[in-house]
């Protein structure tokens, strides 16, 4: 290949990586902004009692996040593999996605039918805790197949070749949200409990719009009637582990964090930390669009056998997830009193001070977190389960339970917020060993 043919073929996948990452993060903001405009409100309504019962809850929506993410993220993987490989089967991992979100979603249905209070209690909250969020728990589990049904729907959308749409999809169920919750919550007056059904009607509306590429004449999609495979399901969540991990693993470091910031300081701890979690979404949502956004590319170019192009679109990834990563951190050690004070409703100022120096702290994290993020998302779209579990266990499980504990008892309320930056820093030193030893750099 001639030095110009490089060039232009440069040129290429830098474009591409531009056109998917781009609208992929924008999707993945308008989630995260909808979840800060969703905390702000209830901060306003409910005070500091209402965050402190949407952090203790933010580990159910995790889990439900995680096994749709798994099933959305593998699948669409596996299809956009057999698809570059010509395989019969591709097609079929579409309509099994489907099937076993309902599945799965309708354990979800269960709870929220009967014991929404009971896992409230189970989280850590007391009884004013389990009294001002036990409906909102109730509603969106109800709304569990729909929230997975969502990342399926997107995830498939993306790698058919129309990042556009998953991204439109993305960002209109976002601002749905965004005006009926304050419609709701201020001008009716109905509280907290009325913010859940919005949030929880809002994948609904995504699904809706997603459904715009399969009346496309370039939609390749369709669901079909065929009989459930957990072989295939199998198949495919292995390279979905990453995804599963990334999500589940904000819901273990909320449960961690809870319980010790219980103990340590009480609810007022819970209630900064809840500040500190929700704005981190809006950080971990740009590293999931870069990893999310050039998964189909990799997956392509993976499953046609080119590991230059592999390669450089790994190279490409990696220096973003960093620039990005130095931004984060500059922007919230910057002005971490306005970012705090825009949940502080009530004037709290002990609650304030926790928050402050938890921005601070907190944050670092992301220099590494970011590697990973896009790391593990890398590893799977690649095919390599193995070290993707490993890594997205590490990072998920081990190290921040291990870091948040001793740190923990070393340093008190510090030690909690530099345990999130000490285990992605474990997790970043195995992460740079699997991604040299694989792709030989």
């Amino acid at each position: 290949m001639t030095v110009k043919q490089n060039t232009e073929k440069s040129q290429s996948i830098g474009a591409l990586f531009a056109k998917y990452v781009s609208q992929n993060i924008l999707g993945m903001l308008g989630i995260s902004t909808y979840i800060i405009a969703d905390t702000f409100f209830i901060s306003v309504a409910e005070g500091s009692n209402g965050i402190t019962a949407l952090n203790l809850v933010l580990p159910l929506y995790s889990l439900i996040f995680a096994i749709g993410s798994m099933i959305a993220i593998g699948s669409a993987t596996q299809f956009k593999i057999d698809r570059a490989r010509n395989s019969e089967q591709a097609d079929d991992y579409f309509s099994n996605a489907i099937f076993f979100a309902c599945i799965f979603g309708a354990v979800f249905i269960l709870m929220g039918l009967t014991v929404p209070d009971k896992l409230l209690q189970l989280l850590g909250g007391d009884a004013e805790i389990i009294s001002v969020g036990t409906s909102y728990t109730r509603i969106f589990l109800l709304f569990g197949p729909i929230f997975m049904i969502n990342y399926i729907v997107n995830a498939f959308v993306r790698n058919d070749n129309d990042p556009s749409t998953a991204m439109a999809a993305t960002f209109i169920s976002s601002i749905f949200n965004i005006i009926f919750d304050y419609i709701l919550m201020f001008p009716l007056k109905m509280g907290m409990a009325c913010s859940a059904p919005v949030t929880s009607r809002a994948p609904t509306v995504g699904v809706v719009t997603g459904r715009k590429h399969f009346i496309l004449g370039t939609n390749t999609l369709s669901f079909q009637w065929i009989m459930p495979s957990w072989k295939r399901l199998i198949h495919a969540c292995r390279l979905g582990v990453s995804a599963f991990t990334g999500e589940i693993s904000s819901g273990v470091t909320t449960m961690i964090f809870n319980y010790l910031i219980l103990r340590l300081v009480g609810n007022v701890g819970v209630a900064a930390y809840g500040i500190v979690a929700n704005t981190s979404i809006v950080a971990t949502s740009i590293f999931n669009g870069i990893s999310q956004g050039s998964q189909p590319l990799f997956s392509d170019f993976y499953g046609h056998d080119d590991r230059a192009s592999v390669r450089q679109l790994l190279q490409i990834s990696v220096i973003t997830s960093f620039v990005a990563a130095l931004l984060i951190i500059l922007l919230t050690n910057l002005i971490p009193e306005p970012i705090v004070n825009l949940f502080n409703s009530e004037g709290n100022a002990e609650m304030a001070s926790y928050a402050v120096t938890g921005v601070r702290l907190y944050f670092i994290g992301y220099i590494f977190a970011g590697f990973n993020i896009v790391g593990t998302g890398i590893l799977s779209a690649t095919e390599n389960a193995f070290w993707a579990f490993i890594t997205s266990t590490l990072r998920g499980f081990v190290a921040i339970i291990v870091s948040a504990v001793i740190l923990s008892l070393l340093f008190g309320m510090n030690g909690v917020w530099l345990s999130f930056a000490a285990a992605e820093c474990i997790t970043a030193l195995v992460m740079f060993q699997a991604v040299k030893t694989y792709w030989k750099l």
